[in-house]
């Protein structure tokens, strides 16, 4: 069976609908959905109880006698066809039951202040279960008047039968009686109504919700909106469900906070990032090499994202710092000089920057700063320098070309940190210098539309575009991650391995110092 279906509109635009996907969104929130199913069907008994009046019922039965059918004292056996004349006398007897003049001479009896369309509002009448016998039942606000109505047709009906159709009359078989207990509104009925309501409702809404979502989830979602691969999945380093960009390239304020309220330290960047998160960096790195090979002696990498707050920076640094660990010559380049990140992210200092040597106030040797992340590996870094007002001109100038130039003499591989193309032009123009873009984007945070724009701006000025880097990914989907969690596990350093490495290590050593002693 497929999960999914293909619709062609007006425009010959395909629109892809992900059965699967939206079974999912649904079951995900089955609880949210259970909780409004039950409100609503509370809604609905207080509504009942507060706005629907009780109505009761009370009914009379009557048994259709055709009279040609006994003849004084003597009977004769009645055939089918008699009994088939006898019903069809029910249809004959309740229209004559609706008659204005009927219900007049009920409502004369009965003593009521009703007018004629109000009593035949109040009253049906049927067959009972197919027999000779039909019921008139009566609905009133009032149980009283609703048995004063139905014995008082039980009175007048079978006269006003024997005067108009000869031959035949209406013996009543019950009378009616005071009811106990109102007819109407069901409490259990509408609360089951409301109840489905609610749950058929809610349902729609979290399934048209998904249908029209362009939230970016999983790697599928990359493929269907660009032509682009997904070179990597990076798990979110902080598992944590915060968005907007507090931990990943703006707002440092917030993420100092949150982290230093949990006491929690967490690596973002360097050796001692989470496991995942470096095989996924590693496997950046890999695929990074072969789209290099034999074509360029220093590549320049641009390294932005569709919005703020995906993790470009943070990618930015951790790529560079896995190219670092093969002995590579890399430096790293903050052209984001507008909301500059690097500099809080690494043990360096802002001023003076790139900004700073591209205005002329400094030279180049004074804005390369050496960066060590830890004892075994280390890379070059340009901040960004002091904000200037015209970060464009700046980014766009020969100077910014020719250092690029001389810089790619001197290193490995070069990265660029460039600010969102989705959100300033800064990225576009810093693009014209690059071999290469990878474009972060974010899982739960970043859409289509969005990704759909860098790319196609990118693709504009005709920049290469390496691939996608998936940023803090919560869950392992997709098939570029298909071997999951557990499998990597396996490879993991633990602390348990680490304890128990220990405890060999002292059991070697004792019964080394028992062999010297004896």
């Amino acid at each position: 069976m497929q999960d999914k279906v293909n619709l062609n509109n007006n425009a010959n635009e395909i629109i892809e609908i992900d059965f699967g996907r939206i079974f999912k969104a649904i079951w995900k929130r089955i609880w949210l959905i259970l909780i409004v199913s039950v409100l609503s069907a509370v809604i609905t008994i207080t509504g009942t109880y507060f706005l629907i009046t009780p109505k009761y019922e009370s009914s009379a039965m009557f048994y259709v006698n055709n009279n040609s059918l006994s003849v004084g004292d003597t009977s004769f056996s009645i055939s089918q066809g008699d009994i088939i004349a006898a019903k069809s006398l029910v249809d004959t007897y309740i229209v004559i039951l609706d008659s204005r003049a009927c219900l007049n001479d009920v409502i004369d009896y009965a003593g009521v202040d009703l007018e004629y369309e109000d009593l035949k509002d109040m009253i049906s009448a049927s067959a009972v279960n197919a027999t000779e016998i039909f019921e008139v039942k009566v609905t009133s606000e009032d149980p009283q008047q609703a048995e004063l109505l139905a014995n008082a047709i039980a009175y007048i009906l079978p006269k006003r039968i024997s005067s108009i159709v000869e031959g035949t009359s209406a013996n009543i078989v019950d009378y009616a009686v005071i009811p106990t207990k109102p007819s109407s509104p069901s409490y259990t009925t509408n609360a089951l109504i409301g109840f489905l309501f609610g749950l058929l409702l809610m349902t729609i809404i979290v399934a048209l919700r998904e249908m029209f979502d362009v939230t970016i989830r999983t790697s599928e979602d990359i493929e269907q909106c660009c032509n682009h691969p997904v070179l990597a999945s990076v798990p979110d380093m902080l598992n944590s469900s915060h968005t907007g960009g507090e931990y990943y390239g703006y707002g440092q304020k917030k993420a100092t906070r949150h982290l230093a309220s949990s006491n929690k330290k967490v690596n973002l960047v360097g050796k001692n990032i989470s496991f995942m998160a470096s095989e996924a960096y590693k496997l950046l790195r890999t695929k990074l090499q072969f789209s290099f090979v034999d074509e360029i002696t220093c590549p320049v990498i641009g390294v932005s994202s569709a919005l703020t707050g995906e993790g470009k920076s943070l990618s930015s640094v951790n790529i560079a710092y896995s190219l670092s660990q093969l002995d590579k010559r890399v430096l790293l380049i903050d052209c984001d000089m507008r909301r500059p990140s690097l500099a809080s992210k690494l043990p360096i200092s802002k001023v003076p920057g790139l900004s700073n040597y591209l205005t002329g106030y400094s030279d180049i040797s004074m804005v390369v700063q050496r960066c060590s992340l830890d004892n075994e590996s280390s890379f070059d870094v340009i901040a960004s320098g002091d904000n200037p007002p015209n970060p464009i001109e700046l980014l766009s100038s020969r100077k910014m070309e020719k250092i690029l130039a001389e810089l790619k003499s001197a290193y490995d591989y070069i990265i660029v940190d460039l600010p969102p193309v989705g959100e300033v032009s800064d990225a576009m123009v810093a693009a014209k210098f690059v071999d290469g873009i990878l474009l972060v984007v974010r899982q739960d945070y970043c859409n289509t539309i969005a990704l759909s724009s860098a790319v196609s701006q990118f693709e504009f000025i005709e920049t290469r575009i390496l691939g996608i880097v998936m940023n803090c990914v919560g869950e392992i989907t997709g098939k570029y991650t298909r071997y999951g969690r557990g499998y990597y596990s396996k490879y993991r350093y633990s602390k348990s391995y680490e304890s128990a490495y220990a405890k060999a290590d002292r059991r070697a050593q004792s019964t080394d110092d028992k062999t010297d002693i004896k």
